[in-house]
């Protein structure tokens, strides 16, 4: 049964959903405070949910080491307080909630749109204080004014949908926005440049990354249009704040809220004070509904992975769907058993892997089922490795991985056919899946051959002579080896074979030597296939 803790306060409906899928819970809000407790609570557990109190360092996942933990969820979108490299090289997936939240983040951005139009909170503080300053305050209308939003993902999309509403012109720019669905949304797609000189307003809803970071800097600011009012609800540090500060003391920026900063929590800020500028608390995703929403997502999302192997919006691997992972399944098994097979029977100087897909598998969602042939792959190097650090194994090796999808003919009605490359040459495996659920090997380095693989195996390459099969089995019988099947495949008569067979007991290195020393040989290996 496995165990999650739950670090961070959240929703008692969080707790309702693991345990009613069988999951065990635990819940201390205060021990993410002692390090070495922390540390060792988590050496027990299979599940962290979390939202942005809990700080899992690389320290602290590198002092919890790999093999236990297995999954990361952060209740929310922000995954700044996890190490995701790290927690990715100790295979552990994290994974947030992209999409309970949305609704309020764009909410608040609009409500803080409508503030700085109309100078609400300048104009609060000023009639609290006994004046009425009527004519002080000259707001503008958001109608026919232009929105540039910064980030059309999920939550720039309703921002832009929610602006058209208030008959706003929307321009976006986004890297990764299509033409098609930039009209789909009604959004007109635009350069970085051009929307910074046309926004009457400007909302940011993108991530922080290298490429985001400051993509308000000083020059940025500068090419805006005099009078842009600017909102952040997405990340600190998108904007130069001293820049900012310095834009609004101009008159060239006439107003901005920030709902976030670079340093959180926000105690001191260089723009705290500065006409024209208003800050909330990070309230972004701050709703009754949404910390529902998140909590429930993330339950969800946890208990699917850890029971049923799904995996929904994961940071560090393919994105498994709960109904994708029942059809997937036998793929990925079969996936690691050609992985693993390949791994054992290849020299360590591996250059590059090539995944190939036929029939009714090309048709499926593959990026899972090639991190599973990864891992099989990486297994023989690595006791930990699994489908979320295989592939950050890989990069790291430098060894370049593709994967190809045939929509041609085949003589199975699936096919995975994994080629590695090495200083050698290449080599390549193939597999099928029996009734449709069952892996079974069909090509070995070019031969044909049928072969369950499972458990302790004997894997010989051979001359195709007469009588050689009797006298390996002699061998085999005298060092009181079982063997429990046997599989041949050969390139033409009296020529090369192999010999696949599966045994009750791991061959020792001696047996090994004297099956070595039968005539015919060329080589021989055993292969155990763990799961």
């Amino acid at each position: 049964m496995p165990t999650v803790l739950i670090s961070d306060k959240m929703s008692p409906k969080a707790a309702e959903i693991f345990k009613s899928r069988g999951i065990t819970v635990i819940e201390d809000y205060e021990i993410h405070k002692d390090r070495e407790k922390f540390v060792a609570l988590l050496k027990t557990v299979d599940g962290l949910a979390i939202r942005s109190a809990t700080k899992v360092t690389r320290q602290i996942l590198e002092a919890v080491g790999s093999g236990v933990l297995k999954v990361i969820g952060r209740a929310g979108i922000g995954v700044d307080n996890v190490d995701i490299p790290t927690a990715t090289a100790a295979g552990i997936v994290v994974m947030n909630t992209p999409f309970g939240n949305s609704i309020t983040t764009a909410e608040h951005a609009i409500a803080l749109m409508f503030a700085l139009a109309r100078e609400l909170s300048e104009a609060d503080t000023s009639t609290q204080a006994g004046k009425w300053e009527k004519n002080r305050f000259m707001g503008v209308e958001l109608t026919s004014k232009t929105l540039g939003i910064i980030g059309c993902g999920n939550i720039g999309s309703i921002v832009a949908d929610r602006a058209q509403g208030l008959r706003m012109k929307v321009i976006g720019f986004d890297p990764f926005l299509t033409p098609e669905h930039a009209l789909h949304l009604g959004i007109e797609k635009v350069t970085l440049d051009e929307l910074l000189a046309r926004a009457d307003f400007i909302t940011l809803h993108t991530p922080l990354t290298e490429s985001t970071k400051n993509v308000l800097s000083r020059e940025n600011l500068a090419k805006t249009k005099r009078g842009v009012r600017i909102i952040n609800c997405a990340r600190g540090g998108l904007i130069d704040e001293v820049a900012l500060k310095e834009m609004l003391e101009s008159g060239h920026v006439k107003g901005a809220a920030l709902d976030v900063f670079v340093e959180e929590p926000a105690t001191a800020s260089a723009l705290f004070g500065t006409p024209g500028f208003l800050a909330t608390p990070h309230l972004g995703a701050s709703t009754s509904e949404a910390q529902i929403n998140v909590a429930l997502q993330v339950a969800d999302q946890m208990a699917e992975y850890l029971t049923t192997g799904g995996v929904e919006n994961a940071l560090n691997m393919p994105s498994l769907t709960p109904e994708e992972a029942p059809k997937l399944k036998p793929y990925m098994a079969l996936a690691e058993e050609l992985g693993q097979l390949a791994g054992q029977l290849t020299p360590a100087d591996l250059r590059s892997v090539m995944v190939e897909y036929e029939g009714a598998i090309a048709q499926l969602n593959t990026k899972p089922v090639t991190a599973a042939v990864l891992a099989g792959l990486m297994k023989s190097h690595s006791d930990t490795v699994n489908m979320v650090n295989a592939p950050f194994i890989a990069k790291d090796r430098n060894i370049d991985v593709s994967d190809v999808r045939h929509d041609r003919e085949s003589d199975y009605h699936t096919l995975v056919r994994l080629t590695v490359k090495t200083s050698e040459g290449e080599r390549s495996v193939a597999g099928t899946l029996f009734a449709n659920a069952q892996p079974r090997l069909v090509e070995l380095f070019g031969i044909k051959v049928e072969a369950d693989l499972s458990g302790p195996m004997l894997f010989v390459v051979n001359e195709d002579k007469p009588g050689f099969i009797g006298r390996v089995g002699t061998v085999l019988g005298e060092a009181n080896v079982n063997i429990g099947t046997f599989h041949l495949g050969r390139r033409a008569a009296g020529g090369e074979a192999v010999l696949l067979l599966s045994v009750d007991t791991a061959v020792c290195s001696e047996v090994l030597a004297k099956v070595a020393a039968v005539p015919g040989v060329k080589q021989v290996k055993a292969l155990t296939f763990a799961y």
